[in-house]
């Protein structure tokens, strides 16, 4: 599809609760910026029971907002986007521009997303959970599902507990997998007979389950067997055909279309939704992580984005081309918060908090959150605490991402004398703060904060950020549209996810290592700017990148920024005229500015009480924010 012939866009997300809707269109210069944005309540469930409904109503709003307000620099007057009751879109075949009867009439492209009716749930059954298993967790989760329950050979459960299981959970669709090409096919056979013995229903209609086999294909006709008439089977490429590759892409294109046929069109008005869509619908967490690989891959750079929400935390990461997704189902701001509470501990959340509290006193807002999920923090006090949880939940969710986003296990690799003596293992994490270029922030803790210093206190205390990095948060939740966008138009989602989506926060500058405070860490230089900061502090320093187009971070001896101990770094200005194409290109003139980061990786806070909170209160007055 050819970017000249779009010159407006319409894209939609239905969400569990909420349906929002955005309008871009070109400008005077030939830019894809956004025009107007609006939404309305998910009418998936009754009274309407047709989620096209709320689409309407969320358009509706587009139309209103654009009959009083045009950004400068776009064609004046309302846009009219609605005929005989549904989204009014141009044809591309055959350029019917006839249709449209006003230049402000119909849009060429209607593009949408989804994840009303509970997202698209599914469970993976595999042969060793370590391997084939794990690859199949990464398969799923990068194709947008929830993943309710990993079954494997060797997980400890007995037969008629997985049957049980299976019959418990009702999945949407199961991804079995199992067994490299050419190797043991008893495993697969046994683990079809548990499924076929479940005989498992799925969530929506009378249509059979689908099973996506993606093991051993010598195996392939005997599961098909096992499984039956009843299970509808789909074989796609085995995800592990050695031990020593990995092939997801097979298994999640097959995830996306049975989602479609099996999921979505289920849900009340969405064949219409597809009628109407210039593409087909694709899953949110899908479509988001879509737009971080497609933006890591075309400009070159290693992105980590989070989306903390009321129930679950959404994690996902692009390192040297590689993208991995992970959902924390039990970990959320006010649904789950409980469930953080319990992983983290009551010490855990409390300290970060710049103020003497009972851990009693804790538990109790919390547990009031729980049971009013939709509160909003009432003094500062309550702001602080519900910050600190977040912290929490970011880390424990992190952890649970870099667990799973590992090279491949049971492969055998060749090491260098250090890495023997270092002992490590096959299946590393792939994720290396050091070489993150950008960090994303999104869901309401972060990106509706007071402040966006908050924003980047919360990030740099969950995730330890090391290096340098830039610092980011989505500012009105439109990574899924720019998504299912970009599979399109890529160059028009960049420039909105660019200039209207993410605010920049500004550049970090995290020595990694430990030193006593107030001893010299690191100095950062440039045109016009000399400053040192020394170890255990947080500073904010302002820059003009019109002016100081790059700076030097040069650390002392026992501390590293990227080039190795002592070793200077040079930063450049980021162009987002040009896109981030270098990976030393991170340098922007953020909302809060330079945030030089000088507390230690890992950083350790002060066992004593009053110390702790004397530095909590010095940290949060080295970002202008206000003490409690």
């Amino acid at each position: 599809m050819s970017s000249t012939d779009v010159k407006r866009i319409v894209a939609t997300d239905c969400g569990s609760t909420t349906t929002k809707a955005i309008l871009i269109e070109q400008n005077a210069k030939g830019e894809y910026r956004l025009v107007a944005r609006g939404e309305a309540p998910t009418t998936v469930e009754k009274p309407f029971e047709d989620v096209t409904v709320g689409v309407l109503n969320a358009i509706t709003e587009l139309e209103e907002i654009t009959e009083t307000h045009v950004p400068e620099g776009f064609e004046p007057g309302g846009r009219k986007l609605l005929k005989d009751g549904q989204v009014w879109r141009l044809r591309k075949e055959g350029a019917i521009k006839s249709e449209r009867s006003g230049a402000n009439d119909a849009s060429d492209l209607y593009v949408s997303t989804s994840s009303a009716g509970g997202g698209l749930q599914m469970m993976v059954a595999g042969v060793v959970k370590a391997m084939s298993a794990e690859s199949a967790e990464r398969a799923a989760l990068g194709a947008g599902a929830i993943l309710m329950d990993t079954l494997a050979v060797d997980d400890g459960r007995k037969e008629f507990q997985k049957v049980e299981r299976l019959r418990q959970l009702r999945p949407d669709i199961i991804l079995m997998s199992g067994g490299t090409d050419g190797g043991t096919k008893s495993h697969l056979i046994e683990m079809a007979e548990v499924i076929h013995r479940a005989d498992p229903k799925p969530r929506f209609g009378d249509m059979k389950l689908p099973v996506i086999y993606a093991g051993n294909k010598d195996a392939s006709a005997d599961v098909q067997t096992v499984l039956g008439q009843t299970i509808e089977t789909k074989v796609v490429d085995n995800i592990r055909p050695t031990l020593e590759s990995e092939n997801l892409d097979p298994a999640r294109d097959e995830i996306h279309e049975l989602f479609l046929e099996h999921v979505m069109q289920q849900a009340p008005g969405y064949s219409k939704l597809l009628e109407w869509t210039s593409e087909e619908v694709m899953a949110t967490p899908n479509a988001v992580g879509k737009l971080l690989e497609e933006y890591a891959k075309n400009e070159g750079i290693n992105v980590l984005g989070v989306d903390i929400g009321g129930a679950t935390t959404d994690v996902f990461s692009v390192f040297s081309g590689t993208y991995n997704r992970t959902v924390s189902a039990n970990l959320g701001m006010s649904y789950s918060i409980c469930n953080v509470l319990k992983e983290a501990g009551t010490a855990n959340i409390a300290r970060w908090l710049p103020f003497q509290i009972d851990a009693f006193e804790v538990r109790n807002r919390l547990r009031n959150k729980m049971i009013r999920p939709t509160t909003i923090p009432q003094t500062y006090e309550d702001l602080l605490i519900e910050q600190a949880v977040s912290r929490e939940a970011l880390r424990l969710a992190f952890d649970h991402h870099k667990s799973l986003a590992r090279s491949l296990k049971g492969t055998q690799q060749q090491r260098d004398v250090g890495q023997i003596f270092d002992q490590q293992s096959t299946g590393q994490t792939l994720i290396d703060l050091m070489k993150l270029d950008m960090v994303i922030g999104s869901g309401g803790v972060l990106s509706h904060a007071p402040s966006r210093a908050q924003s980047a206190l919360m990030m740099l205390d969950a995730y330890q950020l090391e290096g340098i990095t830039m610092m980011t948060v989505d500012s009105i939740f439109m990574m899924p549209h720019l998504g299912v966008l970009s599979e399109h138009l890529y160059d028009a989602a960049r420039e909105v996810f660019e200039r209207d989506c993410i605010v920049r926060i500004g550049t970090s500058i995290c020595p990694v290592g430990t030193g006593k405070d107030g001893e010299p860490c690191v100095t950062v230089q440039g045109n016009g700017l000399d400053v040192s900061v020394p170890f255990g502090a947080l500073k904010v320093v302002q820059v003009d990148t019109e002016k100081t187009t790059e700076i030097t971070v040069t650390p002392t001896k026992n501390f590293d920024v990227g080039a190795g101990k002592g070793k200077a770094v040079v930063v450049k200005r980021f162009d987002h005229s040009k896109g981030n194409r270098n990976q030393t290109t991170n340098l922007v003139d953020g909302l809060v500015g330079l945030i030089i980061d000088t507390r230690g990786r890992p950083m350790v806070l002060p066992s004593d009480d009053s110390a702790r909170i004397a530095k909590l209160r010095e940290w949060l007055g080295a970002l202008s924010l206000p003490l409690p």
